[in-house]
């Protein structure tokens, strides 16, 4: 996943350079089953783009990732969880309105994941994935908070209590922030999965065995960029354990939201 916040239109190209878009892009040799795009362009809201195609057999990925579409947006590299089809429906980032979404992780058993919906949000959905019931789960809480960062943090602190061992990495884009979730203290890395994909571990992607649900965030005279775990370069700052990195659409500037647990919310 890579996320942008910066002062003007700019290209996912331009985010990284060449040289660091070629090795995110050859995280595909994992992430390979779609990809997806989303913007903000200004005075016309929230655009986005999500293909089950491989992205480097997709020329629309080579031409998307060249074109300043957005001052605010997201990439992701999907890698489905076994089972989950690979399909349009199934494809982040998952988009309502002017929210857009991506996930890295899994929330099982999705259908308790479900039950945390009402109706209104349960009719919303589309495809079969956690994520995407995630993401509606997240918009429900906006909703009911009135609050876009206070019904994050709400939203996290009982997904946090309810799934203690799933990730929660995702990124998300509103009309006011980028949110960055950093939650996965208890999950399990695919490491298994990942040895399977390749002849010997040297060629399995950079963090991908040692910090495969890494988050980080680096801040340039210009923008504030945020990334996951796949390159391993200079100038990044990690992303604190549980939390979320909350980046300001207008003034980029970068805070910390912490979820609101349960136990929290008794005392």
């Amino acid at each position: 996943m890579l996320g942008y916040v910066a002062d003007s239109p700019i290209s996912v190209a331009e985010v990284l350079g060449e040289q660091a878009l070629d090795k995110f892009t050859a995280l595909t040799a994992v992430h390979g089953d779609g990809w997806g795009m989303a913007w903000q362009e200004p005075g016309d809201g929230t655009h986005a783009l999500a293909s089950p195609t491989t992205a480097t057999l997709d020329p629309t990925y080579a031409e998307l990732t060249h074109r300043a579409r957005g001052a605010a947006g997201m990439l992701h590299l999907r890698w489905a969880t076994g089972g989950l089809p690979v399909s349009p429906e199934n494809t982040h980032p998952f988009h309502d309105d002017n929210y857009a979404f991506a996930h890295n992780g899994h929330i099982s058993p999705i259908a308790r994941l479900e039950t945390l919906l009402n109706g209104e949000s349960r009719a919303q959905l589309k495809g079969d994935t956690d994520s995407e019931r995630y993401f509606r789960f997240v918009l429900q809480s906006i909703a009911s908070t009135g609050s876009e960062p206070e019904g994050v943090a709400v939203a996290l602190g009982v997904l946090m209590d309810e799934f203690p061992d799933c990730s929660l990495n995702a990124l998300m884009l509103t009309p006011s922030y980028l949110f960055a979730v950093h939650v996965n203290t208890n999950a399990l890395a695919p490491t298994r999965a990942l040895r399977e994909l390749f002849a010997t571990e040297s060629e399995i992607p950079p963090r991908h065995q040692t910090e495969y649900f890494a988050m980080d965030y680096r801040v340039t005279p210009d923008a504030v960029h945020v990334i996951s775990s796949g390159l391993d370069e200079d100038g990044w700052t990690p992303i604190s354990e549980n939390t979320v990195a909350m980046i300001d659409l207008q003034t980029r500037q970068v805070s910390r939201l912490d979820p609101v647990r349960r136990a929290h919310r008794r005392g």
